[in-house]
């Protein structure tokens, strides 16, 4: 199984570093790695230029932002599986991409978790997967691109969005895995080391005012409002949730305690 491991990078040359030596230390060595710079002003070329020994390809120039960027790096991809592990993000620990292929698992979409780091706390967690994907779940989150492994052939036709700044990945899963019932396979191991922080709170705005504009376009009103109510529930909550109706003993004790809850509050 071979992977293409592509990272997008603009001006975080620090960032890059840590990211090309996750990449190239790993121990599975069927890959490809391709690396995508906008044009970097902070040195990043250069470094780049040091270690083009152990890049597949890569190329520093002004894109039109992140999803232009992904794109072209789609475009150089030979692999059975891309995954799209940007600067500054890494992979967990050298053995990574050895043990996804250890599964040796064939389903469109392959999908591990984040390991999220404070390095102000000096702790961190790892990310809680879903029982399964549904739209609920793309109503409330994503899955993350750097833990994810996506079949190549998928983007035949279908590369990101570029019009959109922020979720073009979320829409692609929402396409591909709601609208296609494209089989996605998750597995515990943790994939990717992620520093907190990130989007700042006017882009974590930004990027919810996107989703929700997408949603009320695809979904009824009357759906919409189902997903709402249903996402007052933090995703544990939801997760267990769920778990619970698809147990018919369980789901039976669920009802009658909701049944009783609403005779004690009329």
């Amino acid at each position: 199984m071979k992977y293409s491991i592509i990272t997008v990078n603009y001006n975080n040359k620090d960032g890059l570093k840590k990211t090309i030596e996750s990449v190239i230390h790993q121990s599975y060595r069927d890959f490809e790695y391709i690396i995508i710079d906008g044009g970097s002003t902070d040195g990043s070329a250069e470094l780049l230029k040091e270690y083009s020994d152990k890049i597949t390809y890569w190329v520093s120039e002004p894109d039109k932002g992140i999803y232009n960027g992904m794109n072209k790096g789609i475009a150089k991809a030979t692999g059975d599986y891309l995954n799209f592990m940007n600067s500054g993000d890494c992979f967990y620990a050298d053995d990574v991409l050895q043990h996804v292929a250890d599964y040796n698992y064939n389903a469109d979409f392959i999908v591990g978790r984040d390991y999220h780091y404070s390095e102000h706390l000096q702790q961190g967690h790892a990310s809680i997967q879903p029982p399964r994907t549904t739209m609920m779940h793309f109503f409330m989150a994503t899955l993350d691109h750097q833990s994810s492994f996506i079949r190549r052939e998928l983007f035949n036709g279908s590369p990101y969005d570029e019009s959109h700044r922020l979720v073009s990945d979320w829409i692609f899963y929402v396409e591909k895995i709601v609208g296609e019932n494209r089989q996605v396979q998750f597995i515990p191991d943790i994939i990717c080391r992620r520093e907190e922080g990130g989007l700042s709170e006017q882009q974590r705005e930004r990027n919810r005012n996107e989703i929700d504009a997408y949603l009320r376009q695809l979904l009824a009103p009357g759906i919409y409002a189902d997903y709402a109510t249903l996402s007052q529930l933090d995703k544990t909550s939801l997760y267990r949730l769920f778990s619970i109706l698809d147990d018919s003993k369980k789901r039976r004790w669920l009802v009658r305690c909701i049944k009783l809850i609403n005779k004690v509050l009329k």
